[in-house]
């Protein structure tokens, strides 16, 4: 995210947007143009619960924000929005999903990928070192050793990273939490120090 010391702390994330309750998304590229598709698809989410009272399936909620973006490659005169997603959510139908879609209105669903500066080195550590059955906490130790290997800095810290995760609790329901920095700082310090003692740097 950005850093800036001139900068107004902001009071809520950056790059993390809540669409609806069981589902969430990550940006990368202007904010503005995603300020808009996240409104759009806010309200598409609460049209489908109105008209069916139940929450919209997460891909079906993908696509249509997709097919907006579609648009408006097609026409002279506008441009595409300069933004990709990453979306992370659950439904009754396939459990938790992870999709992500690019400026043209492409999507596809992944178990794990990465949007966003140096994407590709970061696929790759994926690629290799990605293993399924993870906890979350094993999921956050992860992504802060590929944030670390893949950031311009080489010295991570909660000003810079925003990590965010999405649970079911025992009763069943969708727990979106974005940690604190405090949690971040002691997440990345952890890190750090499994590293150390790895020999990995």
């Amino acid at each position: 995210k950005t850093v800036s010391k001139l900068l107004a702390p902001v009071k809520n994330s950056e790059k993390t947007m809540k669409l609806d309750d069981h589902i969430i998304c990550a940006v990368a590229g202007l904010t503005s143009d995603a300020n808009i598709l996240v409104n759009y698809a806010r309200l598409s989410a609460q049209r489908y619960q109105l008209s069916y009272q139940e929450h919209q399936p997460c891909e079906q909620l993908v696509q249509t924000i997709c097919n907006y973006k579609q648009a408006y490659t097609q026409f002279g005169g506008q441009r595409p929005f300069g933004v990709s997603f990453l979306y992370a959510g659950w439904d009754r139908h396939f459990g938790f999903q992870l999709y992500h879609s690019d400026p043209s209105g492409n999507y596809g669903g992944w178990k794990a990928t990465a949007i966003g500066a140096n994407n590709r080195a970061a696929k790759n550590l994926l690629k290799s070192d990605y293993q399924e059955g993870m906890t979350v906490e094993e999921a956050l130790k992860f992504s802060v050793k590929v944030m670390a290997k893949t950031m311009d800095t080489t010295t991570p810290t909660a000003e810079k990273l925003e990590f965010s995760t999405l649970t079911r609790n025992e009763q069943g329901k969708l727990v979106h939490r974005l940690l604190t920095a405090a949690e971040t700082d002691a997440l990345l310090k952890d890190v750090g120090a499994q590293t150390a003692d790895s020999g990995d740097i």
